[in-house]
């Protein structure tokens, strides 16, 4: 080892979905919605004034704030927004979790978490899912420095109730408890009512899956005034101008077209339980996922070899090679003509391997 690398912050750092780009590929694999943004995205984008591009952009995001306050019926000063939601959530990190006791996370979570405790050097404990891969929560009862979990949960798509959550926000007042909230439009209630009660509660939100726009990488977040503050004062200290021109533009008006917004939510939902019945019938074991994808595991074939054989195929899905879940494949809900072919390859695939 060289001198200087001693010195070196090392981290396993988060894998990201695979991003293919090939002809006649169907892709399953990284939550994406399979609809466009709102119509009116397009037109903004059109019709914005590019000699704009020369100056910075608002620090404050005031235009996008505004929009997101009026939308959520919040006051500005509980609004957050950053570069996609994992801008905001590791700006969290490095904010509300400097104790030295561990937070807690589910053991089956979004795997960005534990890559931000160790790179914050944040102590964490991971908190065991049930059977069921619902989050117990007892578990969050003992002492920490933070909470913080996805509801729905990533990669499972379990989704715990307003209760259970509020259980858990009882047993944690003297410190930050942050709601993932990236997959809360595709079924469940937010947990939004309950900020008027815990000044503690942070609520995290995207526009990557729900709102079409996982390219233009928008994030934001609600809280108490005292919380949004805190984060704005890291936000100012780190970087300034997180949101650009465009990305402002294309949040606003994704925003105005709640018709647009609540068309292709039911369209992914409806494509999700028939296609959850689906697999089923063909053998596969899926929770009650309400997100915008599945988690399934088959009884006879192992799901390395699924996610192989349907990767030579050119339809891709994630498959995580981790403890507990390495023999199930997540899958996202595409198009419903998507959903067929992938449908119709697994009915073949079976049938050739004799399951």
């Amino acid at each position: 080892m060289k001198l200087w690398e001693k010195n070196i912050r090392r981290v396993v750092p988060y894998v990201p979905g695979e991003q293919p780009d090939k002809p006649h590929m169907i892709k399953l694999n990284t939550n994406e919605n399979p609809y466009p943004p709102a119509p009116g995205v397009a037109e903004s984008l059109y019709a914005f004034d590019t000699d704009r591009l020369r100056l910075y952009p608002d620090a404050s995001a005031g235009v996008l704030v505004r929009a997101l306050a009026k939308r959520y019926r919040v006051q500005e000063d509980q609004v957050f927004v950053g570069v996609g939601s994992d801008d905001v959530l590791a700006m969290s990190f490095m904010t509300f979790f400097n104790s030295d006791k561990p937070i807690l996370f589910p053991d089956v979570t979004y795997s960005f978490y534990d890559v931000w405790a160790e790179v914050f050097r944040i102590p964490y404990e991971r908190v065991p899912l049930d059977g069921q891969f619902c989050i117990c929560k007892e578990g969050y009862y003992k002492e920490n420095g933070g909470v913080i979990f996805p509801n729905p949960n990533a990669p499972t798509g379990e989704l715990e109730s307003l209760d259970d959550i509020e259980d858990i926000l009882r047993h944690n007042e003297d410190v930050i408890v942050i709601v993932d909230e990236a997959y809360i439009d595709f079924g469940g209630e937010t947990a939004l009512p309950l900020l008027d009660k815990y000044d503690n509660l942070l609520i995290v939100q995207t526009f990557s899956k729900s709102r079409s726009l996982a390219g233009m990488r928008i994030g934001y977040a609600f809280g108490s005034r005292e919380l949004i503050g805190y984060l704005n004062d890291v936000k100012y200290s780190f970087n300034s101008y997180t949101m650009d021109h465009l990305a402002l533009a294309a949040g606003v008006a994704a925003l105005e077209d709640e018709a647009y917004f609540q068309e292709t939510i039911h369209k992914i939902v409806s494509t999700r339980e028939r296609v959850k019945a689906e697999l089923q019938t063909l053998g596969f074991t899926c929770g009650d996922s309400q997100a915008n994808f599945l988690f399934a595991a088959h009884k006879g074939l192992p799901a390395k070899k699924l996610f192989e054989a349907l990767k030579e195929a050119n339809i891709y899905v994630r498959y995580f090679q981790k403890p507990r879940i390495d023999n199930y494949l997540r899958i996202t809900v595409g198009t419903d003509d998507e959903m067929d072919v992938l449908l119709d390859f697994l009915r073949g695939y079976l049938k050739q391997e004799g399951v």
